[in-house]
């Protein structure tokens, strides 16, 4: 039996697991998807080698750039933008290649299209991390200008405190890259200057528990065309197993 699976931490989060194995129960495929869930990622190593039947896993939080390091190869498109969220698992005889892809990017970028008028050609990225990096290499992709908001001071990057409402009316196109107002801590969302969003507006949240985080719900109230990140993940986990079974 092949096994897939997700390494990230932590995972109580995570709709990956049932999607798959729900999926290969429907398709009468021989594999299961499991859980990996560890605090840094040393262990890697010896998941791999106690796992022969290991045929690739995804990265979440917090390990899409961190995950690099161990790779043997990387998809130009995924070196480019700095983040990894699947991995092919290629054995060869005694060698073991771990190949790295972005997703992410063709997920959000399908997910995205259906939403955006010819008014919306600046976005602002709430978050760095490395689904920021790839929702921003989708974004330039499609010719959209990006704003990168953070908590502290970085290149190249604006912090919250900011962010005014002047720019949220520029760049209409808001999207949540951060756990913030992720299951269970719901009932918090990114600060950001609401009173400017309006009809105009789209807010994407790459977070999908809750299906409406609050950050969507302000959003909302405002008139705005809101979206969460299930559609993503479903796109991205279809673009995952195609990778997996090149």
């Amino acid at each position: 039996m092949d096994i897939y699976g997700l390494i990230g931490y932590p995972l109580g989060h995570s709709f990956s697991k049932d999607f798959f194995n729900e999926k290969f129960k429907n398709e009468g495929i021989n594999a299961e998807y499991r859980n990996f869930e560890i605090k840094d990622l040393s262990p890697l190593r010896e998941i791999i080698d106690s796992h022969p039947s290991l045929k690739g896993f995804n990265l979440t939080i917090p390990y899409k750039e961190q995950i690099i390091e161990y790779l043997d190869e990387i998809t130009p498109e995924a070196k480019a933008i700095g983040a990894v969220n699947v991995v092919k698992v290629v054995r060869r005889g005694n060698d073991t290649i771990l190949k790295g892809y972005n997703s992410d990017i063709v997920g959000f970028r399908q997910s995205i299209e259906p939403l955006l008028d010819r008014m919306h050609t600046k976005a602002i990225v709430l978050g760095t991390g490395g689904a920021a990096k790839a929702i921003i290499g989708a974004l330039h992709s499609m010719n959209i200008e990006t704003k990168i908001v953070s908590r502290y001071r970085r290149p190249g990057c604006i912090r919250y405190e900011d962010l005014d409402e002047e720019t949220v009316r520029e760049y209409n196109v808001v999207i949540n890259c951060t756990p913030v107002g992720m299951y269970p801590n719901a009932d918090v969302c990114p600060m950001i200057p609401y009173e400017a969003i309006n009809s105009r507006s789209i807010l994407y949240d790459l977070i999908y528990n809750p299906d409406e985080t609050l950050f969507l719900k302000k959003g909302k109230e405002k008139g705005a065309i809101v979206k969460n990140g299930l559609e993503m993940l479903l796109l991205q986990a279809y673009e995952n197993w195609n990778i997996w079974n090149d």
